[in-house]
């Protein structure tokens, strides 16, 4: 986002969580669909888009427009908030649709924290990526862009159910719908990191052969923790092909300590002699 968009979010944001702290977590999870409900309809009416982004417009005209086509037909929590989301002043039409589904997104997530449950939801986030990586027909199936989203939807409900909750369910909706622009697998990475950052922690994706144990896995996450001073979330994927060692990525920090990244430097370094 923008200057004046990234501002604009920050203030909802603010409002979001002055709302939550008074609410109770099954309202804010209604609060939450009505919002992403909204930003499936802004990112099917492009016009609508542009009215409520409208530089040429005061705030409160475009909040008044906003009210006038959602009364009644969303939670009075949700037009507030998305009230004075589109007051906000929105740099172009597309940063408003990625605030407006952010902006669920976060009270989606709120919910589960108010709840106990946020922890448990970045794990089975994360966990059902895992099982998608691994399936490549599922994946396929999952991603396909000419399936009906409802269809896909359908299919992830299915997989999930009696596995995830409620929360997880939706959230793995909105991945299915292209959460900010990005694929499948990339919207249910950014959901997990969104996940972690509302319990102050940083994600580390790590890589090996074989599972490590609890008590290495602790040891591994304490010692990231010092290094970066923040709290870390240890995100484990096991693939066999990196034949031993570890890799760890961390934002955009990879330390790479597998046996299969010494083979290919020294495969490398043979070719080039």
């Amino acid at each position: 986002m923008q200057a004046a968009s990234r501002e604009s979010y920050a203030v909802a944001a603010e409002r979001l969580d002055a709302y939550v702290r008074g609410a109770e977590p099954s309202a804010v999870a209604t609060t939450a669909d009505d919002v992403l409900s909204v930003a499936a309809l802004l990112r099917g009416e492009p016009r609508l888009r542009r009215a409520l982004s409208d530089p040429a417009r005061s705030g409160d005209d475009r909040a008044a427009l906003l009210n006038g086509i959602l009364a009644g037909k969303i939670g009075a929590d949700a037009l507030d908030l998305l009230s004075g989301l589109v007051a906000g002043r929105w740099s172009t039409p597309s940063e408003l649709l990625d605030g407006t589904e952010r902006l669920g997104v976060e009270a989606l997530l709120a919910s589960a924290d108010a709840a106990g449950d946020l922890g448990e939801v970045e794990d089975e986030l994360f966990r059902f990526g895992q099982v998608v990586a691994g399936q490549s027909a599922l994946s396929a199936a999952l991603a396909d862009p000419i399936a009906p989203a409802g269809q896909r939807a359908g299919l992830a409900r299915e997989l999930l159910a009696g596995k995830a909750r409620p929360v997880t369910v939706r959230l793995v909706e909105v991945a299915l719908g292209g959460f900010g622009g990005r694929s499948f697998t990339g919207a249910l990475t950014r959901l997990v990191e969104l996940a972690a950052d509302r319990r102050d922690r940083q994600v580390a994706y790590v890589t090996v052969a074989a599972p490590l144990s609890e008590s290495d896995e602790r040891r591994l996450g304490a010692r990231l923790s010092a290094m970066y001073g923040r709290e870390v979330s240890v995100k484990q994927t096991v693939d066999p092909e990196v034949l031993g060692g570890v890799s760890v990525r961390v934002g955009s920090d990879l330390y790479d300590g597998t046996v299969l990244r010494r083979l290919n430097e020294t495969r490398n370094a043979l070719v080039q002699r």
